[in-house]
């Protein structure tokens, strides 16, 4: 049973009966003396998708949900519904577009180290890699003297998805990206 001062983001604990994976914790130190820290953590709820918010002290107790993590593959898309294959066995499984949610904009075929959340067979949820790599489908003409750490531009890159990249960079070309801030990286 983890400790609230042990919690990290992406541990699933048991909350009511139900999984809610860790997306957030901020230490507060109160600065009475002998007052013990106070962690405030920001739940999703694995099954509705609701977000919870809750306080604990250091010691509180909480218990770890009953899931399991399995690496698995995007494979392909079957209407609007997403395939995934277990690395391991090569079983599928299909998630709709909710279930997937605003990870879609980062799911190319193909795309290896996703991470899949089992309870009782289920999918609950994915944890992508930290970082993807798009090329880029759809931008302003690149512009002549445009330095690194210059102006941005929107892009759309091959999978829909649009973010801000800098005027050096031109249609075709693969950047990476952070999965969780949805920022550009670098050129690839």
């Amino acid at each position: 049973m983890p400790k609230a001062g042990d919690l990290k983001r992406g541990m699933i604990v048991e909350i009511n009966g139900d999984p809610h994976v860790v997306k957030t914790v901020e230490s507060r130190s109160p600065s009475s003396r002998g007052a013990s820290t106070l962690y405030k953590v920001r739940f999703n709820n694995l099954k509705t998708g609701m977000k919870l918010d809750e306080s604990y002290k250091t010691d509180d107790l909480l218990k770890e949900a009953d899931c399991s993590r399995i690496t698995v593959q995007f494979s392909y898309r079957d209407g609007d519904n997403y395939i995934f294959m277990d690395m391991s066995d090569y079983s599928q499984y299909e998630l709709s577009p909710e279930m997937v949610g605003e990870q879609s904009g980062y799911i190319s075929e193909g795309l290896e180290g996703i991470t899949a959340l089992l309870m009782d067979g289920h999918v609950l949820g994915l944890e992508l890699p930290a970082t993807v790599i798009l090329q880029i489908t759809e931008t302003a003409p690149k512009l002549k003297g445009a330095t690194a750490a210059g102006r941005t531009k929107p892009a759309t890159l091959s999978t829909g998805f649009e973010i801000q990249v800098p005027e050096y960079l031109d249609t075709n070309e693969f950047i990476k990206i952070n999965t969780l801030t949805g920022k550009f990286m670098s050129r690839e």
